[in-house]
């Protein structure tokens, strides 16, 4: 297939990301960026050696050496310029989160069916082979029957950064709690109720959060994210007979194995741990600093030119916006919230 032609809509994050981490594909290229400062976009065109650059995102979408977009804007923003992308006949990845609202995630995808292009909320991590291959321990029955799972995404970030902002839809849970909530969802369905608390600062965003979640099948659930905290990941599935704990699970990084903690046997069952190779034959470059990323627009170009269909579309998308919103009122209202359709 011919690669696919990116264009980057950019006001800063996960844009520079996803530039490093293409920089080897052999189906995606990045040629074009835009900027609401034409100075900002043509210096980030040289520094990244692309042959495009804009002084508005109108002015790349109008363009005809772009097939595809990455909306790397203020989260507020995301649906809003997906929409108007998909409008101009461009297939796009959209940052996490993709909307602050399910209203607004079915807005975008309306736009997507409406113009025939593909849509894909940019949640990176669920196409690394490390989550393939948990999702098939789980499923083949490695852990017994599935009980319980814990995430965490924490970081310090600057006060000023505009993730922590709340007009920007900036906070906890809508920058960090988008990669614990998806791969909750991913091994256990969606959450039947919720209970969440936050912290704030000054009245702004939720800088601290966490929750705990009823899945179906008597699965239980818990996260926890922050914006002012010691940076941590992690990612652990549990069973009856075993648990699976996933490093650096969100970014990736150098990722090698994953652990295997089985059931030992009586009187105490302490368990026995094994390492399992996540990419014994080198097919993904699982060594690469942030090669996630990397997969994520693989994916999609394939799907584009004609290759698998990407999993992850509207129903994912929506659904996880709908527990994303169950999750902001229960901490709103300190109250479990029980999440409908």
């Amino acid at each position: 297939m011919s690669r696919v032609r990116w264009g980057l809509l950019v006001t800063g994050g996960y844009a520079d990301v996803a530039m490093m981490a293409n920089a080897a594909s052999t189906t995606s290229d990045f040629v074009a960026v835009a900027h609401d400062d034409a100075e900002q976009a043509r210096k980030y065109a040289e520094n990244h050696s692309m042959a495009h650059s804009y002084g508005s995102y109108g002015e790349l979408l109008a363009s005809d050496e772009v097939d595809a977009v990455f909306v790397a804007l203020h989260p507020v923003d995301h649906a809003e310029w997906a929409i108007k992308a998909l409008r101009a006949g461009k297939h796009v990845v959209v940052e996490k989160p993709l909307a602050l609202s399910p209203a607004d995630a079915e807005r975008v995808f309306d736009a997507a069916d409406e113009a025939g292009r593909i849509c894909v909320e940019g949640v990176m991590f669920r196409h690394h082979p490390q989550h393939a291959l948990a999702k098939k321990l789980v499923d083949e029955g490695a852990i017994g029957e599935l009980r319980y799972i814990y995430a965490a995404c924490t970081a310090s970030l600057p006060p000023d950064y505009f993730r922590r902002d709340r007009a920007l839809g900036g906070g906890g849970l809508l920058d960090l709690g988008v990669f614990t909530l998806a791969a909750i969802r991913l091994f256990a369905g969606t959450p039947e109720r919720v209970y969440a608390e936050e912290v704030r600062r000054d009245g702004g965003a939720d800088l601290n959060f966490s929750a705990s979640l009823r899945m179906p099948n008597d699965v239980l659930a818990q996260f926890e994210v922050g914006q002012e905290v010691c940076r941590g990941d992690a990612f652990q599935i549990v069973g009856t007979t075993g648990r699976l704990v996933v490093g650096d699970p969100w970014f990736c990084r150098d990722i090698k194995h994953i652990e295997f903690q089985k059931q030992g046997p009586p009187p105490h069952g302490d368990p026995v741990g094994e390492l399992i190779p996540v990419d014994p034959e080198g097919a993904f470059g699982c060594d690469q600093k942030y090669a996630v990323s990397r997969m994520q627009f693989d994916a999609v170009s394939r799907a584009i030119g004609g290759g698998p269909a990407v999993p992850y579309g509207r129903a994912d998308a929506v659904e996880q916006a709908r527990v994303m919103e169950a999750l902001l009122r229960s901490s709103g209202n300190v109250a479990v919230v029980e999440v409908t359709g």
